[in-house]
């Protein structure tokens, strides 16, 4: 045992001196992890990254919880194999997840700005209503004219508006172009309603189609299978897990929305699926079971590298 920088130079001098043959590292999945593992893998070493839902399971039986425990605890779990490796995406993959979360986060604070101001000036009365992104910053000028308190506001508000809009906008334009020159994105973007965001998340999550034995496994991977809880006389299936990827939950999901809802060309079967769980088990369940299911194709696009086929029949539920 021994205190150690979480350094790749510093972890990789420290496992060489001890002179041992070591059979496994295990690494803890979390923000550094993915640059430690890259880091050993080079230097030759066997480090295996721990899924932490897994890890946190484990130790709960543990009365106290420190570092040197964590850490022992790590080591009986690689010394027993009872652990479930998480696969370290590519540094093209981290690139990608990076720039769709800076998209993410710009878009998100510009409508928190937008409802920000909604939400002022509707206590004196004002209301914005329908506006589009170029009409909305010249409404709330003229709502708060005569409003000396109000205009302060709306002008600090409005400037930081403008440059998270226009910020936006470029980085919105970096990932349409990002996903034209991304192959594997081109290759989804042949799916009908799936569009160069979700196909991007989509492609970056997965990274190696090679890393899932079946299509069909993508769906768990995801957290889009129900749970389930059997013990004796009791056999219950609950809700999806929501489990793995949450951003790449909701762009299915949207996929599947977009499906359903707008008039898409050739995906007359898979809607038509679909429709059929809707009108049996209502629309909330049907989006959700065609957000799997296209979970499903999407892998199978990129294993076979091939476009989507609208004649071939799915065979996932």
């Amino acid at each position: 045992e021994a205190k150690v920088a979480s350094e790749p130079e510093a972890l990789i001098a420290w496992f060489r001196s001890l002179g041992l043959s070591l059979e496994r590292i295990g690494l803890e999945a979390g923000p550094l992890s993915q640059w430690l593992y890259a880091a050993l893998r080079e230097a030759k070493f066997a480090v295996e990254l721990l899924e932490t839902r897994h890890v946190r399971d484990a130790f709960k039986s543990m009365p106290v919880k420190s570092d040197r425990n964590d850490a022992r605890g790590i080591a009986q779990l690689m010394r027993l194999g009872w652990f479930r490796p998480v696969h370290c995406k590519s540094i093209e993959a981290q690139e990608t997840r990076a720039v769709l979360t800076a998209r993410k986060l710009l878009q998100s604070k510009l409508r928190d700005v937008e409802n920000s101001l909604r939400g002022v000036l509707r206590g004196f009365g004002l209301k914005v209503g329908k506006t589009t992104e170029c009409t909305f910053a010249s409404r709330i000028r003229e709502l708060v004219a005569g409003h000396p308190g109000l205009e302060l506001v709306a002008k600090a508000l409005l400037e930081a508006h403008a440059v998270l809009r226009r910020e936006f906008s470029s980085l919105d334009k970096r990932t349409q172009k990002l996903a034209r020159s991304h192959p594997p994105a081109r290759l989804l973007m042949t799916t009908p309603s799936v569009g160069p965001i979700v196909a991007l998340t989509y492609a970056a999550a997965i990274d190696d189609p090679k890393r899932f034995r079946a299509s069909k496994a993508t769906g768990a991977h995801f957290g889009l299978t129900p749970k389930k809880h059997q013990s004796g006389q009791k056999d219950y299936t609950g809700r999806i897990s929501k489990i793995g990827d949450a951003s790449v939950r909701e762009a299915l999901h949207q996929a599947a929305h977009v499906m359903l809802t707008k008039p898409i060309k050739g995906c007359s079967a898979l809607k038509s699926w679909a429709m059929r769980i809707a009108k049996r088990a209502g629309m909330r369940k049907a989006k959700v079971a065609l957000a799997r299911k296209l979970a499903v194709i999407l892998h199978r696009m990129l294993a076979d590298a091939k476009p989507f086929n609208p004649m071939a029949k799915a065979t996932a539920t």
